[in-house]
């Protein structure tokens, strides 16, 4: 099982099935980046292996936020799969992490193709245990349709289970449609759901996960 209770206090985050997908829904600027990152590293600072698929932050970003979290990881524990289909792509940058080049956010054989190849590769490297994100969906339903998205993140739910892994994508809920937000969550065992709290701050639930939504919480 997995803990990220640790990042957000929940008892329905305190003991995540390996293979779950978990879906992170809020505004923009609600730090929706920050928590999967978060979560990310708290299983690489035990040791877990990491992906990250992202969509409009270079590699070396990528790595740069990682190494601000967990100073001490390894080059061999992330894999980062990066689709903004930019020139001169670097195949590995410092420290042995390995980057996936995809040429569109809108290329999700691609993107499977570099998430199989990163959960293989963390399994060769000795990492049983580890965590993906992808960052984020709402990229990818800016280049094709959200059946095919839907699609994808199901079809992406069986490979989190076979590794054993679990994912936490990202998705702006204010960019779509509420038809468009219904079908994707669909894809996913868990959702967090994050809001601007009144007052100031931010607030989330957790649903999915435990029999009963959570209540709102600040965070």
């Amino acid at each position: 099982m997995y803990d990220l209770s640790s990042v957000l206090d929940f008892d329905a985050l305190a003991d995540v099935r390996p293979g779950s997908s978990i879906l992170v829904s809020g505004p923009a600027m609600t730090g929706k980046r920050d928590i999967v990152y978060d979560m990310l590293a708290d299983g690489a600072a035990e040791g877990d292996g990491a992906v990250v698929v992202t969509t409009n932050k270079k590699a070396e970003n990528v790595v740069e936020e990682f190494r601000d979290r967990v100073p001490e990881f390894q080059g061999t524990q992330l894999r980062v799969v990066d689709c903004r289909g930019e020139d001169n792509p670097d195949p590995e940058l410092s420290d042995g992490v390995s980057v996936h080049q995809v040429p569109s956010p809108g290329d999700l054989t691609g993107i499977g193709i570099g998430i199989t190849n990163s959960l293989e590769g963390l399994h060769d490297s000795g990492r049983r245990r580890g965590r993906m994100a992808l960052l984020s969906l709402s990229t990818m339903l800016t280049y094709t349709d959200k059946k095919t998205v839907f699609k994808f993140c199901h079809v992406l739910s069986s490979r989190l289970d076979t590794a054993g892994y679990i994912g936490v994508f990202t998705i702006d809920s204010e960019a779509h449609d509420k038809q468009t937000i219904q079908v994707i969550k669909q894809a996913f065992d868990g959702l967090i759901e994050i809001q601007a709290a009144e007052g100031g701050g931010r607030e989330a639930r957790v649903l999915g996960l435990a029999n009963e939504p959570t209540d709102w919480k600040q965070i």
